[in-house]
């Protein structure tokens, strides 16, 4: 595995330096770099979404455990070193993760090819939202997300109703799968150490979840909190409310997941 001073050394032969617009900060601590690989349960012939594999630490672990990667790399010069050090024993997809409508590009989608997969990754902080979101509601063969995100992000995947984090991101999430804060990370595991705490997560897809349309439940949710100031009755209608057994004085924000279901198939 990877040492900082060999990270630093790869970029430096190269006269590279971490970009900050691609939002490149290397997680180093071996240690944690583990553990996310061993919540995984990554084992031989498990297939392996990677964004950003930076130098290749993470990924280099993953093919220790022999994974089938398919790595995507936003930054060309760090694909190349990439490319140099493992070559054809992964799958190296160039460019944005995501693509028109932030759905999952469609280089990943022909790289998978149906098969289920797993995304390990130390996610870059500007595009992990969209992707668990996206991989959730469209990618029904993503078997679970391990991943490194802001910790304020982190803590919107695990808030409850009335709490100040409780909103789209997390309902979203929390419908769609069980998810776990695993650690946190403080801005010493990576270099350059960001101005953020960071924090590691497992999103695992629920068996079964109620029967609407996630993508139109997630359109409504963010609708409806657009509105989170507001009371039910006066967005929705107190007809509406009381047919499902909620005060129409509340707002949004004081609703659980069942409640949010049961308002939005009343329509």
């Amino acid at each position: 595995m990877q040492r900082l001073s060999e990270i630093k050394s790869l970029l430096a032969e190269r006269g590279l330096r971490p970009r900050k617009r691609f939002g490149q900060n290397f997680l180093h601590d071996h240690n944690l770099l583990l553990r996310l690989v061993d919540d995984a349960g990554i084992g031989v012939d498990d297939v392996v979404l990677e964004i950003g594999p930076g130098t290749g630490t993470l990924t280099e672990t993953l093919l220790e455990r022999g994974a089938c990667v398919v790595a995507c790399e936003l930054d060309d010069d760090l694909a190349d070193i990439i490319q140099d050090r493992i070559g054809n024993r992964i799958e190296l997809i160039r460019g944005d993760c995501l693509g028109k409508g932030r759905s999952l590009s469609s280089d990943i989608v022909d790289a998978i090819g149906g098969r289920n997969f797993k995304l390990v990754a130390n996610l870059p902080y500007q595009i992990a939202s969209p992707l668990m979101v996206e991989l959730l509601l469209n990618h029904s063969n993503c078997v679970g997300q391990w991943i490194t995100i802001q910790d304020e992000v982190a803590d919107r995947l695990v808030a409850s109703p009335g709490a100040s984090g409780w909103g789209p991101l997390g309902i979203i999430v929390q419908w769609a799968s069980v998810v776990s804060k695993l650690a946190v990370l403080p801005p010493s595991c990576f270099w350059p150490s960001p101005s953020v705490t960071s924090a590691m997560v497992s999103i695992q897809p629920r068996p079964q979840v109620s029967d609407v349309d996630g993508v139109q439940f997630a359109q409504f949710i963010t609708k409806l909190f657009s509105t989170r100031r507001k009371q039910l009755g006066g967005v929705l209608g107190r007809e509406r409310m009381e047919s499902v057994g909620i005060d129409p004085t509340w707002r949004c924000e004081r609703l659980n997941i069942d409640q949010l279901v049961a308002v939005f198939k009343s329509d």
